[in-house]
């Protein structure tokens, strides 16, 4: 019996065909929410549309990419008008979009919206509350998938920098029904039971709907209240949670979470090498700094004539000894002149001078007389003369 079979290419060109010959899939309107959605270094655009029951991929070539008003991103509720056909080396059939118009956000995106802003409004975003990550943990704790790449990765990292580095992974679901609950509850754990000085939350890249428990507030609540620093590490580099936000610092991807927690052992070693070294060099060049002013030292005249130096201070000491007693001759001198020319002047004054020109000093009962009403008959007086005294009666 033979059998008219046709190839797989056969049967995708003619389904192919089927899609073209159609007027309803050829200019066609569809509205839904965009997710996966990815921006090719191309310039093409290549995104998912859903609905609550079913999706669809669709793909925007550059050319009418670059026409588009605004930035289409994941969780955004968009009407897309294009051509539906088949991708022949692949049998799928796909929306190539020739424009898209805006239709507002989805649900999920502006849950997430309304989440950050109150969140912000609390004060949950605040930099003053963030926690330094240490420098040194000895434990690293991991609230991730055991099965994901994002263990692996984290492990991989933190061996190569540290391997004295102890890794505590504590197994969470990453997406689904449940995984907030579960991944607040270990983060209380951790701190509980202090399992770590530092803790990665994280997990690989996907949609806004497998990244939405890290946009739940159990856990954004969670991470604000450990007390042990928290790096969070959801999705890739160009995906925001909640969880970034909350967290005290944010790694693009699992991988520089782990180069932001582990510090490089090598790096570090290195670093010790060169302080040696510069601590070596400038040992040597005060070593030889000292030794040149030990020198300098040494052939100063001090060493050299110690006496020389006395033998100087000698004939200053006998120099200022030869002006001290000159002084003190004409400060004497001076004295004494002066003393002369005093006593001269005292002595003239003196009544003891006037008596040996015949004058005599009269005194009664010790009191000097001064006149003759101050004597009566009889009294008993004193006559000083300049070379002795008498006693005489008046009558």
């Amino acid at each position: 019996m033979k059998y008219n079979a046709v190839t797989v290419t056969q049967l995708n060109k003619y389904i192919k065909d089927r899609f073209e010959e159609d007027e309803n899939l050829n200019a066609i309107l569809v509205k839904g929410e965009i997710s996966n959605f990815k921006n090719h270094y191309t310039g093409h655009l290549y995104f998912t549309l859903k609905d609550e029951n079913s999706l669809i991929k669709c793909i925007m070539f550059k050319s009418y990419a670059e026409r588009l008003a605004f930035k289409p991103k994941d969780g955004m509720k968009v009407m897309v008008f294009g051509a539906v056909s088949v991708f022949e080396r692949d049998g799928v059939y796909q929306i190539y979009a020739k424009s898209l118009l805006e239709d507002g956000m989805g649900d999920l995106h502006e849950q997430f919206e309304q989440l950050k802003a109150k969140l912000e409004k609390e004060g949950l975003f605040d930099e003053t509350h963030k926690k330094p990550i240490p420098l040194y943990p000895k434990v690293v704790g991991v609230l991730t998938s055991q099965t994901g790449a994002v263990i692996r990765d984290i492990i991989n990292v933190s061996t190569r920098r540290n391997p004295n580095v102890y890794i505590r992974l504590l197994p969470v679901p990453v997406q689904g029904p449940g995984a907030a609950e579960r991944i607040a509850e270990k983060i209380k754990m951790m701190n509980e039971q202090k399992l770590a000085d530092v803790i990665i939350v994280g997990r690989g890249g996907g949609s806004l709907e497998d990244l939405w428990p890290f946009n739940e507030e159990i856990v954004a609540r969670a991470i604000y209240e450990s007390e042990l620093p928290i790096i969070s590490a959801v999705g890739h580099e160009t995906d925001f949670t909640i969880a970034d936000f909350v967290a005290d610092l944010r790694a693009p991807t699992p991988s520089a979470a782990a180069e932001l927690a582990v510090p490089d052992v090598y790096d570090l070693k290195q670093k010790i090498i060169n302080y040696q070294n510069r601590c070596r060099i400038s040992l040597k060049k005060q070593i030889e700094l000292m030794r040149l002013k030990f020198e300098k030292c040494v052939k100063s005249r001090a060493f050299t004539d110690p006496m020389r130096r006395i033998r100087d201070m000698d004939v200053v000491l006998d120099s200022y000894v030869q002006k001290m007693e000159n002084k003190m001759k004409h400060i004497q001198k001076e004295k004494q002149s002066k003393y002369i020319e005093l006593v001269a002047k005292l002595d003239t004054l003196s009544p003891l001078k006037t008596l040996t020109r015949g004058y005599v000093l009269t005194e009664k009962d010790g009191v000097l007389v001064k006149s003759a009403k101050d004597l009566k008959v009889n009294d008993e007086v004193k006559l000083r003369f300049h070379d002795g005294e008498k006693i005489a009666r008046v009558n």
